[in-house]
């Protein structure tokens, strides 16, 4: 098989999974349907912030674990594997538990808890391999073209599958509804894994072993002579913490009005259009590998996103455009991470600066543990004003962030 051939093919496999792991994500939505489901199972603030913190933050921080076993595979694909395995294992479990989930119980919530950190860190695991495979056999001018190629396609498919989501949590009672959706995700997730069986992977260079001194060792150089890699980390540890806080949305909408499956199904799908939307428009305009301007417009929808949750009026309807620009601030949040990554790195060194960046996202593990404190303390309105402010800081990284190997520069 020709080069040619090969990307094609590897293109193509990127995409099969891209899909089954969009609709995957549209049924387990960390956003809309895990908040709704902790807080109905008896969860509060706290603990959707710890469930947060360990599903956003502390799956990148797992990452740095995991690089040193990935790292020195010739062959990462079977890592990969093992890795999405383990996800489907723990959705299935969940979705045939959730069927016990009637009343309020707090080993429901930690058990909820427990079985969503297995399905988080084992898709940390799946991600180091993911980015190293991804960045060995696509050619670098194609990289950007396939990140906003397979997000347009996933929020294609997540259109449908949160239409099937809101008719599910409207019409099957609770707590089957929940269980059921799990279940889908698990079967769906399984599915996604022939994109990956589809992958030829080239054999990478052996590498050694190293002792846990010299991974550290290896980690603060590449934090000392790479300045775009602490760029990428500020921006990551700045507007990147609208991933941990989009969860609150919910909690603070069942403040306000009452939240039930059909309403959970109608903000996710807003969502989905948000997102869809967002690809679009990506993909009619965006025709370099330019990242500087997506950079801003992500700090400032980011920014925006939580101020406007508390001046729209109580009402649903307006409470949805909420929901719309988190669908644009997740978009862009998912194409700048790893587009970024990709291009600030290399192959030799890209496992290691995924696990790198996963250890220097402390702030998506610290934040959403402290702001699920501070709502029990000074409340929604000041939680969510400190939050826009901070995430503007982000702006530095979108003014002075460069790239060695791909320019990014508007």
């Amino acid at each position: 098989m020709d080069i040619a051939q090969a990307q094609k093919r590897n293109f193509s496999g990127f995409l099969v999974h891209a899909l089954f792991l969009a609709l995957t994500l549209n049924f387990i939505d960390v956003n809309t349907v895990v908040p709704n489901m902790l807080a109905e199972a008896g969860g509060t603030a706290f603990h959707m912030g710890l469930l947060s913190a360990i599903m956003v933050g502390g799956t990148k921080f797992m990452q740095l674990v995991f690089a040193g076993m990935i790292v020195p595979l010739e062959r990462k694909k079977g890592a990969l594997l093992i890795g999405i395995y383990i996800r489907v294992a723990a959705l299935l479990v969940m979705g045939m538990f959730l069927r016990t989930l009637s009343g309020e119980a707090m080993w429901k919530v930690w058990a909820i808890m427990a079985v969503m950190s297995i399905f988080s860190f084992s898709g940390a695991f799946a991600n180091i391999s993911y980015t190293d495979i991804m960045g060995k056999v696509i050619l670098p001018s194609h990289r950007k073209r396939l990140i906003v190629v397979k997000q347009l396609i996933s929020s294609i498919g997540v259109i449908l599958s949160a239409l099937l989501v809101k008719v599910i949590l409207s019409r099957i009672a609770y707590p089957n509804n929940y269980s059921l959706l799990f279940l889908f995700a698990g079967g769906l997730l399984l599915l996604g894994t022939i994109g990956f069986w589809m992958l030829i992977e080239p054999r990478g260079k052996a590498t050694q072993k190293n002792s846990l001194s010299e991974k550290i060792s290896q980690f603060w150089q590449v934090l000392r002579e790479d300045a775009d890699f602490r760029k990428y980390l500020f921006l990551i540890n700045t507007t990147g913490v609208i991933a941990a806080m989009l969860p609150f949305l919910i909690l603070f909408a069942r403040q306000r009005f009452q939240v039930d499956g059909n309403l959970t199904g109608t903000f996710l799908l807003v969502q989905m259009v948000g997102g869809l939307g967002a690809n679009i428009v990506l993909n009619i305009f965006s025709k370099d590998q330019k990242y500087r301007p997506l950079i801003y417009l992500f700090v400032l929808i980011s920014a925006v996103t939580p101020i406007l949750a508390l001046v729209v009026p109580a009402n649903p309807k307006w409470y949805a455009v909420v929901f719309l620009l988190s669908g644009v601030s997740h978009t862009l949040n998912q194409i700048l991470s790893s587009g970024i990554l990709l291009e600030i790195s290399n192959d030799e060194n890209r496992a290691i600066y995924t696990g790198l960046s996963g250890a220097g996202s402390i702030m998506q593990v610290l934040y959403p543990l402290l702001a699920g404190l501070l709502v029990g303390i000074i409340g929604y309105t000041a939680v969510f004003i400190m939050s826009g402010v901070y995430i503007l800081l982000g702006l530095y990284t979108a003014k002075t962030i460069t790239c060695s190997h791909l320019t990014i520069q508007a």
